[in-house]
């Protein structure tokens, strides 16, 4: 049937329909030059799932997502087949709907993150994505790397910077991943990361008023453009405990797509006389 014939042809191209989905939630121009341009199937998504107002194309997107979950249904004539869960009017289930995303204050706001030693205190403000548009681009436009230090190789220092060499880079992070993301944008293919817990007694010292939403807006800056330098194959590991980690896996999954979401490895930590094991967490998409 042509429908499988569909299905099959995003499947190909995207590797999983679950991708897909995500790719339309966020309507994703990369999903969108595949079904109108690349696609042999090109004219039938075109008619199918794309509508003309005013001589512009405009995408059909619960028609389309309905039509993702079709694959599911198999020869059911029923839409509630195989489907347990708590969903909108449209029978979307919430787990695969972008519209249930975790809010907190200031999530729609940068934080530079520019404390420089453990001790120190810093009460940032927020940069608002609308109101600091200027503010903001500033801040994530390419910096300068300086005070370069070539490590165990005996050579021209600006030789070996020819070849795009290993780059360990001292910094203020969320400067330092804007500064490299047009070089390694969509090449890197593990990611690791080990935050500040937000525990309280840890080096994250910055807005005690609103201390967990710094620490999600904090995150939120950085886990984004991680996500742009991802490959598709990619993986990226985070590191918490139990202080954060919830928060921090409704976060990552409107980020990086619950369909995404690999594993949680736990690893306790050795045991100290009298003193209880604690876990280490590791978040995998």
């Amino acid at each position: 049937m042509l429908k499988d014939k569909l299905l099959q042809d995003l499947e190909e191209h995207f590797e999983t329909l679950g991708q897909v989905r995500n790719l339309a939630q966020n309507y994703d121009e990369k999903l969108f030059d595949y079904l109108l341009e690349q696609s042999k199937h090109k004219e039938e998504f075109k008619s199918r799932f794309f509508i003309f107002s005013k001589k512009t194309l405009v995408f059909k997107l619960n028609d389309f997502l309905n039509f993702l979950d079709l694959r599911s249904l198999g020869g059911s004539f029923t839409s509630y087949a195989n489907k347990i869960g708590l969903a909108n009017k449209t029978k979307s289930l919430l787990k695969t709907n972008n519209e249930v995303v975790l809010n907190f204050a200031f999530k729609d706001g940068v934080i530079k993150g520019g404390q420089s030693k453990d001790e120190q205190k810093s009460k940032e403000i927020f940069f608002n994505e609308i109101l600091a548009r200027d503010e903001i681009d500033v801040l994530f436009d390419k910096k300068a790397l300086q005070n370069f230090e070539l490590i165990g190789e005996n050579k021209n220092l600006q030789e070996y910077l020819k070849d795009n060499p290993n780059l360990l880079i001292k910094g203020n992070n969320l400067l330092a991943l804007h500064s490299l993301k047009k070089l390694y944008a969509n090449k890197v293919k593990l990611i690791y990361i080990d935050p500040p817990y937000n525990t309280g007694n840890d080096s994250f010292n910055y807005n005690d008023k609103f201390n967990h939403s710094t620490w999600l807006a904090f995150m939120k800056n950085r886990l984004e453009v991680a996500r742009e330098f991802l490959r598709d194959d990619g993986v990226i590991f985070v590191q918490c405990d139990d202080n954060e980690q919830a928060y921090l896996k409704v976060l990552m999954d409107e980020i990086f797509g619950r369909d995404n979401f690999l594993r949680t490895i736990n690893i306790k930590k050795k045991q100290s006389a009298g003193v209880g094991q604690d876990a280490f967490i590791f978040r995998c998409y």
